[in-house]
C-alpha cells in the first residue's frame, strides 16, 4: 500500500515538473502581485499547448538559457529555405537567410526587415507576409519517434509469432491483449466478420498512434499533439477518405436515394445524409482536439493554484485536485483513443453494410 501511494506521488511530481521549474523561478523572482502570477500561468499554459520549432528539455530562465534540440526549418519564399531554428535563438534574434529576413513571433514564422519589425492591423493581427512553413516542428518529431516505436514494437511482436509457434514473448505479451480487444470488441461487432480484416491495420495503427501520443503529453517534455487541431483533421480526414472510398453501392443508395422513404421526402432527406456524411468526421476531429486540450489546461491551471495560494491549505487542496485529475488523464488517454477508433470503426461498418430485404 505504501509503496502504491509513492509511485503515484511520483507520477504527479513527474506530469508536474515543468511547471514547478517555472514556479521555483517566480517564487525567488519575490513577491510578485496576483494578476501579474495569473497572466505568467496563462502565458505557461499557452506555451505548453502550442506547437515549437524547438524542442526545449529545460531552461534557466535566470541565467537566459535554454537546453534542447533545434530544429530544422523549412520556408518557400521565392524558392526553398532551409536553416537551423537556432538561429531564431527562442525567437530572440532574427534569422537572415540569403538576403531576407525572418522573425518567430508567437510560435509562427513572418518575414520582416532586418530589426525584425512586425506590423499591426486595427485587432493587433500581424500584417507581415508569412511564407509557407513546412518546417519540421516538434510535434512533427514526436510523431515520427511513436512511428518509429510503434514499427519496432510491433514488428518484434510479428516476429516471436513466427519462432515461437504464435505465441508472444518480452513485450508482446502485454500488446497481443490489446491487438484481440481491438479486433474482438471494436473491428468485428462495427464492421462484420467478412469485412473486418481490411480495416484492421488501420484501426490498430490509429489506436496505439493516439494513445502513445495522449500519454507522451503527460510528460513534462511540453508535447500537446493530439492537442492539435491540424492533427486530429489530418486523422478524421483518413476516416472520411477511407470510409468514402471502401463504400458498397448500398451505403450510397441509402445516402441519396433512401429505400423505403417517399420520393418526396427523399429528395428533402438527401442532402441532409450529405451533409451527415462531413459532421462525423468533423465530430471526430473536434472530440479529441478539444477533450485533451481541455485536461492540459484544467491540470495546468490547477497545480498553478498551488502557487497563487501560497498556503498550505489551498495548496494542498490544489495538489490533492491535480494528483486524482492526473490519475483520470490516465483513464481518459486511452479512452479517448479507444472512442475514436470505436467510431471509426462504426463509421466502416456503416459503409460496407449489405443489403436486407424488406420482407
Amino acid at each position: 500500500m505504501r509503496r502504491e501511494l509513492i509511485e503515484k506521488i511520483l507520477v504527479i511530481l513527474f506530469i508536474s515538473a515543468p511547471f514547478l521549474t517555472w514556479a521555483q523561478h517566480e517564487t525567488t523572482e519575490g513577491h510578485e502581485a496576483p494578476e501579474s502570477k495569473r497572466e505568467s500561468i496563462k502565458a505557461f499554459i499557452d506555451h505548453h499547448l502550442q506547437d515549437s520549432h524547438y524542442f526545449t528539455l529545460s531552461e534557466d530562465e535566470e541565467a537566459g538559457a535554454h537546453y534542447g534540440i533545434p530544429l530544422p526549418v523549412i520556408l518557400w519564399d521565392n524558392g526553398l529555405k532551409v536553416f537551423s531554428s537556432s538561429k531564431f535563438h527562442h525567437g530572440e534574434t532574427v534569422a537572415e537567410v540569403d538576403g531576407n529576413h525572418y522573425a518567430l513571433y508567437h510560435g509562427k514564422i513572418y518575414k520582416t526587415d532586418a530589426q525584425g519589425t512586425i506590423t499591426y492591423d486595427e485587432d493587433h493581427h500581424p500584417t507581415n507576409a508569412k511564407p509557407l512553413d513546412f518546417s519540421i516542428t516538434k510535434n512533427v518529431v514526436t510523431m515520427l519517434l511513436v512511428s518509429l516505436l510503434m514499427f519496432m514494437l510491433f514488428r518484434g511482436l510479428a516476429k516471436s509469432y513466427t519462432k515461437n509457434n504464435g505465441l508472444p514473448k518480452g513485450v508482446g505479451r502485454f500488446f497481443e491483449p490489446l491487438v484481440v480487444f481491438v479486433r474482438d470488441e471494436i473491428a468485428i461487432p462495427n464492421i462484420g466478420e467478412k469485412h473486418y480484416k481490411k480495416y484492421m491495420s488501420f484501426l490498430l495503427t490509429i489506436f496505439f498512434f493516439i494513445w502513445f501520443l495522449n500519454l507522451l503529453g503527460m510528460t513534462p517534455l511540453g508535447v500537446n499533439v493530439t492537442g492539435n487541431i491540424a492533427v486530429t483533421f489530418a486523422l478524421a480526414l483518413l476516416t472520411f477518405l477511407i470510409t468514402t472510398f471502401t463504400a458498397n453501392k448500398n451505403y450510397w443508395g441509402h445516402i441519396f436515394w433512401m429505400p423505403g422513404v417517399p420520393k418526396l421526402m427523399r429528395i428533402v432527406l438527401a442532402p441532409i445524409e450529405v451533409l451527415g456524411m462531413f459532421i462525423k468526421p468533423f465530430s471526430l476531429m473536434i472530440r479529441l482536439y478539444a477533450n485533451m486540450t481541455a485536461g492540459h489546461v484544467v491540470l495546468m491551471s490547477i497545480i498553478g493554484l498551488m502557487f497563487i495560494f501560497k498556503n498550505w491549505i489551498g495548496s494542498s487542496l490544489s495538489f490533492g485536485l491535480a494528483f486524482a485529475l492526473s490519475i483520470l488523464e490516465l483513464l481518459v488517454a486511452a479512452l479517448q483513443a479507444y472512442i475514436f477508433t470505436m467510431l471509426s470503426a462504426l463509421y466502416f461498418g456503416m459503409a460496407n453494410e449489405e443489403h436486407h430485404d424488406d420482407h
